[in-house]
């Protein structure tokens, strides 16, 4: 499965780090995110977001009375 992964770090002056990863669950896919975070990164992160992935082919939206 594709998960989202959204890493927020930096303190006061808070920036966001967007990335995926492909993991059978959850658990996995956060021992795989924790991982991919850049060593200069680590440091300050204070929030780790973790959402499966949209897969754009199967995504409604309002008003798509076509999609499935």
């Amino acid at each position: 499965m594709q998960y989202q992964v959204t890493v927020r770090f930096g303190g006061r002056a808070r920036r966001y780090h967007s990335f995926s990863v492909t993991a059978p669950d959850a658990a996995t896919a956060l021992r795989e995110a924790a991982n991919e975070i850049p060593p200069e990164m680590a440091e300050a992160v204070d929030l780790v977001e973790l959402r499966i992935a949209v897969d754009p082919e199967h995504r409604t939206y309002l008003g798509d009375e076509t999609a499935t």
